[in-house]
């Protein structure tokens, strides 16, 4: 994939101002789609769009479908507006702020959702429900056991499908038939939901395409043991038949920030066949799930791109990632793999931290661009690859910060570097001023060879550590970030869109 030379910004969908209490697939949506385009960004990248809950602290990187919508995400305005809908919204409990209150927000729309679903099995007329059916029929690979899954979650009060009865953990098929006939109205009413999502999600990606705007979107590599993806497909992964257990689990191990490793946890891929190939089934499953994320975004940003050349692997029953090992990822093969399958990749590499030449050859071999980060660039190494003048390939993004940084601000004026760091900083950009940090920072990123420069939009607006996205390490206060209505202001949009002309990075100019 070769990227032109442009700029993005970086807010996830729920960031947005809505009148739901969160951002979501709305008015809010392309209102914004046209201020950064009027800005010159040409990029909306967002986080991973799947289910959200609150065990995982709302985390996008840890949902309980790779396929399925968050329905906090569907605009119930729009909803309402549907000819079959019957009722009223009352919106006026959402004050504008800072920050999502997540539990509000969804109880809300649990109080909604169940009536629009109502509305529809009531009202919808035959073209409504023909395109219900068809969704169904498009969506069914995933769709049903997510439904299922997800209503089964429920009765359970877990998702944790291996402490479920043993008959419907293990998928037996009578037990299958039971539960799916028990749960019959749940289930509907989950299909249904990800068929407003994904309704809303089409009409959402053609308006923001005819401004002028492509989206990136967010995979990450590894999936969680309350997914429905591992209880529909535990033989893509390294779980013990007998306990329905991971065999091993992923992390990194231990470096300089971490004495101890880091365990995260998720069930590890069966990447390789009894012959030592890959996979035919886990091959087969991510291909489904590259393809799916392909129709609903124009590039994705696959995360830990280095476990794909090699991973750290760690026996379940360790507390911590030291006693782990290095094991061979499927690599080429298996981006060969794909390629062959859906064509040219439009891929991103999160390449940080420690990355080994290995990896470095694997990522260059297709194509893909590597990400660059400022806030990593000043350790006293004018070597350091994340230094503008070091950039020997263009063909990269290069971030101020990504969601697991601070914001420019916080990290420049906050306790996380020393005076001297900061000295360092003002010396390398060519100025002794402190105030205004985040806009010198922002030029300095345009001003780079990178093809493509992502801003945070916490960047944009110049704010400080409080409004960061997430702390990396904690489980909890993280994620719940929000514009507020009118904060993108016309100078502000000016400004970027002059430094956009200044540097080359708005098409067209």
């Amino acid at each position: 994939m070769k990227l032109d030379r442009s700029s993005g910004i970086l807010l996830h969908i729920t960031s947005l101002n809505g009148a739901n209490g969160i951002g979501t697939l709305g008015k809010e949506a392309r209102e914004f789609a046209g201020a950064i385009r009027r800005a010159g960004f040409t990029y909306w990248q967002i986080l991973p769009i799947g289910p959200v809950r609150d065990v995982f602290g709302y985390s996008p990187y840890a949902t309980s479908s790779t396929f399925a919508g968050n329905p906090l995400c569907i605009d119930l305005p729009m909803l309402a507006r549907e000819p079959w809908f019957s009722g009223h919204l009352d919106t006026s409990r959402f004050q504008d702020g800072h920050f999502v209150l997540f539990e509000d927000v969804k109880a809300y729309s649990d109080s909604i959702l169940p009536r629009a679903h109502e509305s529809f099995k009531k009202n919808a007329g035959a073209g409504d429900r023909a395109k219900y059916d068809k969704f169904r029929g498009e969506h069914g690979a995933w769709l049903e056991d997510y439904a299922l899954f997800t209503a089964l979650s429920e009765r359970f009060e877990t998702a944790f499908w291996p402490e479920w009865d043993a008959p419907i953990a293990s998928r037996d098929p009578g037990a299958m038939a039971h539960w799916s006939e028990t749960l019959a109205g749940r289930i509907d009413f989950h299909r249904f939901v990800q068929y407003c999502f994904f309704s809303q999600w089409r009409e959402f990606k053609n308006d923001i395409h005819k401004l002028g705007v492509d989206l990136i979107g967010d995979i990450p590599i590894y999936i969680t043991m309350e997914s429905a993806d591992a209880w529909a497909h535990p033989e893509i992964l390294q779980i013990d038949k007998t306990t329905r257990l991971p065999s091993s689990v992923a992390g990194v191990p231990p470096d300089y920030f971490s004495a101890t490793g880091q365990r995260w946890g998720n069930p590890l891929y069966r990447w390789t066949d009894a012959k030592g190939g890959l996979d035919a089934t886990t091959l087969s499953w991510w291909i489904s799930r590259i393809r799916h994320l392909i129709n609903l975004v124009d590039v994705i940003r696959i995360d830990h791109f280095r476990g794909f050349e090699a991973f750290w692997s760690i026996p379940y029953k360790e507390k911590t990632a030291v006693k782990g090992e290095w094991v061979r990822g499927p690599g080429a093969l298996f981006f060969n793999a794909l390629k062959k399958e859906l064509g040219d990749l439009p891929l991103i590499a999160e390449d940080l931290g420690v990355i080994t030449p290995e990896v470095e050859k694997l990522r260059d071999e297709f194509g893909f661009p590597g990400m660059r980060i400022l806030q990593f660039a000043f350790d006293f190494n004018n070597k350091n690859t994340y230094l503008p003048h070091n950039i020997d390939n263009r063909n990269c993004v290069l971030y101020t910060g990504t969601h697991d940084n601070n914001t420019t601000n916080g990290w420049f004026y906050g306790p996380e570097i020393s005076d001297e760091t900061r000295s360092y900083v003002l010396e390398y950009i060519g100025t002794d001023r402190y105030e205004d940090f985040h806009r010198r920072f922002i030029r300095m990123a345009y001003g780079s060879v990178a093809d493509l420069v992502v801003i945070p939009a916490q960047d944009i607006l110049g704010f400080g550590a409080e409004f960061r996205m997430n702390t990396p390490g904690t489980g909890q206060g993280n994620w719940g970030w929000k514009m507020t209505k009118n904060a993108l202001t016309d100078e502000i949009i000016e400004e970027i869109k002059r430094m956009g002309k200044i540097y080359r990075r708005i098409p067209g100019d």
